[in-house]
């Protein structure tokens, strides 16, 4: 009992820790203009809902690796077609939704392991997922997916242009550059991992579809998002974060939504709003997500009815909710190096790996 007592002590604390960061206002201010910009671009010929697709897109830029100015760019062009695949994939599979939940899983299997043998740091997966998932809930006819792709490419294509000038400007300031991540050499990791999070992220749209959820988007998305701890207590961790950040967003959320924006202002509000969050993210997960909250909400129903504020706020709760709980679940099986190890002999015995090894499984990075 006393063990738990101080598990919950520590835990508390650790929710009002304020992370040490040396991000500068550059990065943020760069990130906003990247997904910013197609919105006025949008607004100005009278088609928001073109803009919202592109900046989405743009939300690319946060795959800019801190790298060699050669490397970022082959990277970011790679993400950003990374970005418009997963958004084609997911306004497919809105066409046939008997199989969403089996083509999603297997999407983020194929994800997952692309970007962990990169090593991809955060984002990870998520907004790949994220542009899937919106896809797959977007009334969009056959014939008009690949205007849609279209638009979404042409704002990560902006966000590289972006991305560009960012590291110029890095340059002329002398920042150092990072290495160059090795590409992960022990491919159990890969799959086993991957298998994992593919599963769980696809059970949680299943059960969101099972229980009828009015907008289950967000719940595979949350589900990613938590899934990716480091450890499991940082999984824990960020499930807890993210429930109450999003409870605090839902006020915030309707607060922005109860108001009566004009087309500028509304670009306006959501471009400070992604610079908030990424100064805020590397330094308390929860305030940042109380802002990414109404963000999400703007770029998957902008272009909507905000008439019914009060259903949105509550399908993105329980949505969080369900999402997060998955997460933990999926961050608990994991992180549990016998099950991994289990797994894995199961694939080789199937797949010779590459590299396999009869040790244990090393503890996720």
């Amino acid at each position: 009992m006393q063990s738990w007592w101080v598990l919950l002590q520590q835990q508390w604390h650790d929710f009002w820790q304020i992370n040490v960061s040396e991000r500068r206002w550059e990065l943020p201010f760069a990130a906003a203009l990247a997904s910013g910009l197609p919105l006025f671009i949008g607004a100005y010929f009278g088609h928001l809902e073109y803009g919202l697709v592109s900046s989405l897109g743009g939300m690319t830029f946060l795959y800019l690796p801190q790298t060699a100015l050669a490397h970022r760019m082959v990277f970011i062009l790679c993400a950003a077609m990374c970005m418009s695949v997963s958004f084609l994939f997911g306004l497919a599979v809105s066409h046939f939704p008997a199989v969403m939940v089996l083509m999603i899983t297997l999407l983020t299997i194929v994800l997952t392991m692309l970007c962990r043998y990169v090593q991809v740091p955060p984002p990870g997966t998520v907004f790949f997922l994220m542009a899937a998932m919106i896809g797959a809930y977007m009334p969009v006819d056959i014939i008009d997916i690949p205007y849609q792709v279209g638009l979404l490419f042409m704002g990560a294509l902006l966000a590289c242009v972006v991305g560009f000038f960012y590291s110029l400007y890095l340059g002329w300031r002398d920042v150092p550059a990072k290495a160059i991540p090795a590409a992960e050499a022990d491919m159990r990791l890969v799959l086993v991992d991957s298998l994992i999070i593919g599963v769980f992220v696809g059970a949680s749209l299943l059960l969101a579809q099972l229980w009828q959820m009015e907008r289950p988007y967000w719940v595979p998305v949350s589900c990613a998002a938590v899934i990716q701890g480091i450890n499991f207590r940082a999984v824990w961790r960020k499930q807890l974060h993210r429930i109450i950040g999003t409870a605090a967003g839902m006020v915030l959320a309707w607060l922005l939504l109860s108001q009566s924006w004009n087309i500028w202002a509304l670009c306006a509000v959501m471009m400070l709003l992604n610079m908030l969050i990424e100064t805020l993210v590397v330094r308390h997960y929860a305030l940042a997500v109380v802002f990414i909250t109404p963000l999400t909400i703007f770029l998957a129903e902008a272009a909507g009815d905000f008439s019914a504020v009060n259903n949105i706020i509550q399908a993105r709760l329980w949505d969080t909710v369900l999402g997060s709980v998955m997460g933990a679940l999926g961050g608990y099986c994991l992180h549990k190096l016998s099950l991994r190890d289990w797994l894995a002999q199961r694939l080789s015995s199937l797949w010779p790996l590459r590299n396999f090894k009869s040790e244990t499984l090393r503890s996720v990075k």
